[in-house]
């Protein structure tokens, strides 16, 4: 049984109070701490201070703003995200393809946000790590996936990212320079050891999604089990369509590919100005497929994972041009592979 290290665990009551303790040498944020209790066990962070945000006020719940702006707070379980009304359906799906009832219950949507990179060298008990030299993330030399190369190449394994990126989503960081304001987009790196773009002492707090009644949204999720599992590919999808069904929109966000949500620019081109329709669809899919470039650092092959690309693009696309769009499953199970 891997166990905890020894550690000394701090309960702020305010923002203030926790940012001051994260300027403490070795202070790990923890909200739910469904990812970082694992990560403790394995000894992937040299943590010796665990500062909780369960009792600071006002980072709890969904709300509504008067203009339809939905705002959700940090600390709001995956439980609640999922079964929320006012949250878009394709929020709801994501938050309830995350793991199992009992981590959603237990995990927030902040911390899924921040949820850290994943790599097949990395996320094993600190004896194996050592036994085939530790990788670069396990403050080693080498990244074993790449060794030619000195990068990262964990896996950003967020559900909520890639939905949020699609809805044009933003979320709110405080710290000790003050308030910001920054696209869900722009909080990633592409780079499995910096994967956040927030300073060491910044607390993300809320995100918010624009309303956009027009907007068509959806999320398939490929994991080898239907549940508990990590993603090994996401594929978000937000359409607008005209009266005469031409698309005027697009955004198609690629999760678990990269160390950071990809957008598919390429493929969001190929829809619009174009009929949503079966052709388009397809050449949106096979640009998506060009842009992911899967690595051998995750769960099942990276060709095959590459391979369910255009695939669940198409999944995605197919299922937005019913009117209204279905509610899809949780998760998706092997499907069978595409035609060589």
């Amino acid at each position: 049984m891997l166990r905890l290290p020894p550690l000394r665990h701090a309960s702020p009551s305010t923002l203030e109070e926790a940012i001051e303790l994260l300027g403490v040498e070795g202070a790990v944020l923890a909200a739910g701490g469904t990812d970082l209790v694992p990560n403790l066990k394995r000894r992937q962070h040299s943590a010796t201070v665990v500062v909780s945000l369960r009792r600071v006020e006002g980072l709890h719940g969904v709300r509504v703003d008067g203009d339809g702006t939905v705002r959700i707070g940090a600390l709001t379980t995956l439980a609640t995200v999922a079964d929320d009304s006012r949250v878009p359906a394709a929020l709801r799906t994501a938050a309830g393809s995350v793991a199992s009832p009992q981590i959603r219950n237990q995990g927030t949507a902040g911390g899924n946000l921040c949820v850290d990179t994943r790599c097949d060298w990395l996320n094993v008990p600190d004896l194996w790590r050592q036994a085939a030299e530790p990788c670069l993330k396990a403050s080693g030399d080498t990244c074993w996936v790449a060794p030619a190369k000195q990068h990262c190449w964990a896996v950003s394994s967020t559900d909520l990212a890639p939905v949020f990126i699609a809805l044009d989503a933003s979320v709110t960081l405080v710290g000790r320079a003050g308030r910001r304001s920054l696209s869900v987009e722009d909080l990633y790196r592409d780079d499995g050891m910096d994967h956040v773009a927030k300073a060491p002492d910044e607390i993300l707090v809320e995100i918010a999604v624009p309303p956009d009644p027009g907007l068509r949204s959806t999320y398939h999720k490929l994991r080898r089990r239907g549940s508990v599992d990590f993603p090994i590919l996401g594929v978000a999808a937000a359409i607008r369509t005209d009266d005469d069904g031409i698309c005027t929109e697009a955004r198609i966000v690629l999760g678990a590919v990269a160390s950071a949500p990809l957008r598919a620019h390429e493929a969001e081109e190929a829809l619009v100005g174009q009929p949503f329709g079966p052709d388009a669809i397809a050449a949106a899919a096979e640009a998506a497929r060009k842009l992911a470039r899967p690595l051998a650092n995750t769960d099942l092959t990276s060709r095959y994972r590459k391979r369910m690309v255009p695939v669940f693009v198409t999944r995605a696309l197919d299922e937005l041009k019913s009117d209204p769009p279905p509610r899809p499953a949780a998760g998706d199970r092997f499907p069978p592979p595409p035609p060589p």
